[in-house]
């Protein structure tokens, strides 16, 4: 337990002055006092020999002991090795992802990074490669027989059995044919995402044979 040097009277009471200044209440946590009166708590910290200082919120909105949690909690990632200024920017960012997906989901687009979303920039970039029809008929086939299982999924967390189970139901009544060429087609679009880096590896590979 990082040692709290001040009560929370130390912090309600202080004034600002010409310039900012912090308040150091032990182990890291600070609140700093800007010119203008508003007070906000900082975590600073040393991680792989940079110092850096870590938002905590607004203070009194962000009470004492709630930052002091926050420290604390950043302290752990650190002795786990962990940035936890890193952890901070991968939940902001899964939080604007997650709000943008909302809205292109309202607007009818598929998800970010989804099977559906990297299927169609697959197929935008071979379109100039066959007919219309051949193209329009390729993007109903995969819309209508995989996106039902695949489509909303995270390109990169597809696996094997996914894909067998997109496939199953074609194989199941002997459209083999049919389940030959999606699975070619899903296929391409796995090596359409890992050139891209959308994903590591193609779980299409390894079904090949339960076709």
């Amino acid at each position: 337990m990082a040692e709290k040097l001040n009560k929370d009277v130390v912090y309600r009471s202080a004034k600002h002055k010409d310039k900012d200044y912090f308040i150091n209440d032990g182990g890291g946590l600070y609140l700093l006092v800007k010119s203008n009166g508003t007070k906000l708590w900082h975590f600073i910290f040393t991680f792989e020999g940079k110092r850096k200082r870590l938002s905590l919120g607004i203070y009194p909105d962000t009470a004492l002991e709630a930052a002091r949690r926050k420290s604390e909690e950043a302290r752990a990632q650190i002795a786990s090795r962990i940035d936890p200024s890193v952890i901070r920017d991968e939940i902001k960012k899964a939080k604007q992802l997650g709000k943008q997906n909302q809205e292109r989901v309202k607007g009818g687009l598929p998800i970010l990074d989804s099977f559906a979303d990297v299927t169609h920039k697959w197929l935008d970039s071979i379109a100039h490669l066959t007919s219309q029809t051949t193209h329009t008929k390729k993007t109903s086939r995969i819309e209508r027989l995989a996106f039902p299982v695949l489509g909303d999924k995270p390109i990169k967390e597809i696996k094997s059995s996914d894909v067998l189970a997109t496939l199953k139901p074609l194989i199941q009544i002997n459209k083999l044919e049919t389940a030959h060429r999606l699975h070619a087609e899903i296929s391409s679009i796995f090596a359409y995402a890992i050139v891209h880096n959308y994903t590591e590896y193609d779980p299409a590979q390894p079904v090949a044979k339960q076709i």
